[in-house]
């Protein structure tokens, strides 16, 4: 291993994949506070960026779970 490359400490796939669903949902719920802030401001564009990185956390967290599911479906 190189200086450069990081180690979570943990070699559980499940928990991993667990963590990056969690930090996902966490994220776009924190990005629903975010448009809510942009659209009091009646700062459209930037609710549509917000709203933008809430898609992207989503979709990341229906991957993740998807991925979660498969992978204890085969134990």
């Amino acid at each position: 291993m190189t200086n450069s490359e990081q180690v979570t400490g943990v070699r559980d796939e499940h928990y991993n994949l667990t963590s990056v669903l969690y930090h996902a949902l966490q994220g776009a719920e924190t990005a629903h506070i975010y448009i809510r802030d942009a659209e009091k401001a009646s700062d459209d564009e930037l609710a549509g960026f917000f709203r933008e990185v809430q898609e992207e956390d989503r979709a990341r967290a229906a991957r993740a779970k998807d991925l979660l599911v498969d992978r204890l479906s085969r134990t």
